[in-house]
């Protein structure tokens, strides 16, 4: 059974014009709820000043903790007009990632307004396209499933769990504070594997949250 999925290879943004209507597509993968509304959010504030800003996106529902390697994921579907009307781009943004078949996405769609009106259909073709292109500029990859896992330690401990970290090719981002936390992101098989190199490596004096 293959558990890989379509998602974006990263961060995009195509643009174009219609009719003097300036639209942005922008894409990113996002492995939860919180991620993407995180990126809308973001977008959002870069582009405050635009006339709408119309967000969709396909991610898994629930906790990431909550989710194994072989169950069927829920996934999480959403899409808004941002005041266009009803129907007009929220739901043409969302349809392109269903017909993608791309899921771990979100994207927003970033209108400034022109003068003319496009209506309904016009609409609907421009927020579609703005979706598609933005999908194609980040191209489509297939993914295995991924976890978040937070790992604490001691500053004793940090540079032997970091080269572990490092050597084991995952995703990470680290924090010095009073203690040292490293962010990482895993394929959902490797998680178990490197838990117990980190606990091996420290005789268990790791703070693992997962």
């Amino acid at each position: 059974m293959s558990d890989t999925y379509r998602t974006v290879g990263g961060r995009a943004t195509a643009t174009f014009e219609v009719r003097g209507s300036e639209f942005l597509g922008h894409v990113s993968p996002a492995d939860s709820v919180d991620e993407a509304e995180a990126f809308i959010e973001t977008v959002g504030a870069e582009y405050a000043d635009a006339t709408h800003n119309v967000p969709a996106y396909r991610v898994p529902a629930g906790e990431a903790s909550e989710r194994t390697p072989d169950s069927d994921v829920m996934l999480r579907e959403y899409g808004d007009d941002d005041g266009e009307p009803s129907g007009s781009a929220g739901k043409p943004a969302l349809n392109v990632l269903q017909q993608r078949e791309v899921r771990n996405v979100v994207c927003v769609v970033t209108r400034y307004y022109g003068g003319t009106n496009l209506g309904v259909g016009g609409l609907a073709r421009a927020y579609s396209r703005a979706v598609k292109e933005a999908v194609d500029e980040a191209g489509v990859i297939e993914e295995r499933p991924h976890r978040r896992l937070i790992v604490r330690t001691d500053y004793d401990d940090s540079g032997t769990l970091r080269g572990l970290i490092e050597s084991s090719g995952v995703e990470f981002d680290a924090d010095y504070d009073e203690r040292v936390r490293f962010e990482l992101r895993i394929p959902v098989e490797e998680i178990e594997s490197l838990v117990e190199r980190l606990n091996s490596a420290t005789s268990g004096r790791v703070e693992i949250d997962r």
